[in-house]
């Protein structure tokens, strides 16, 4: 392939509008792998470690005991353990309190559900990011293309005699852009979707021990008033 012809030639002898539309579109596809490591990493460990916790919780473990061992910790809880944290702590308060029965489980599960939204907030986060690169890309670098291509053809009106040497490599310097565009944008909605269904399940994970927990403080409530 010719000098000319190549990604390295055709960006240095494009229009300055192209060439700022290539530099964003790369710009953005670097961003978009950014996110894409960072959201694969954040969800891949709230993920085992709902699962760890989960094996202790279900183990046998005295409620008092783990919610001790999790107090000892409480900045750097997330997660399952969090969502348990909060709650056996507003439990425990409004016991102390001497609060009926039905206002103790209200208000632990009211807790409990603040603390899943916030931790469904936190694997959320820059998930809106991906959404719009995977998005307005593709139109970005169609914009640079026909840019492109609509300066290629005003500078074969000013010929008497085109040839194919002529108008390739303008058209092809306009495809580069649209090229760039899919390039940032397919990886984006890719992790997009898959992201999504992660924090769907793990949301719907969390609402279920969650809606556990509240039944087995129910029955603890229930013997402990007989």
């Amino acid at each position: 392939m010719h000098a000319e012809i190549s990604f390295l030639g055709l960006f240095l002898q494009a229009s300055l509008l192209v060439k700022l539309v290539m530099l964003l579109l790369m710009g953005m596809s670097i961003l978009s792998w950014a996110l894409i490591i960072n959201r694969r990493k954040i969800l891949t460990t709230a993920q085992n470690d709902s699962v760890q916790f989960e094996d202790k919780f279900w183990s046998g473990s005295d409620l008092s005991r783990l919610y001790h061992e999790s107090n000892a910790r409480r900045d750097n809880l997330a997660g399952m353990e969090q969502i348990f944290y909060a709650g056996f702590k507003e439990f425990v308060r409004l016991q102390k309190q001497g609060r009926s029965q039905e206002s103790m489980l209200e208000g632990t599960y009211r807790t409990m559900r603040v603390a899943l939204s916030r931790e469904v907030d936190r694997l959320e986060t820059n998930l809106s990011m991906l959404a719009t690169i995977g998005s307005i890309s593709p139109y970005i670098g169609l914009f640079g293309t026909v840019w492109g291509i609509m300066n290629a053809f005003i500078a074969l009106a000013e010929v008497q005699q085109a040839t194919l040497s002529m108008v390739a490599p303008g058209i092809a310097e306009a495809l580069i852009a649209t090229a760039l565009g899919l390039f940032a944008a397919i990886p984006a909605v890719i992790a997009y979707n898959r992201f999504s269904y992660q924090v769907e399940r793990q949301e719907n994970h969390l609402a279920n021990f969650m809606d556990e927990f509240s039944t087995i403080l129910n029955r603890q409530v229930a013997a402990g008033s007989n």
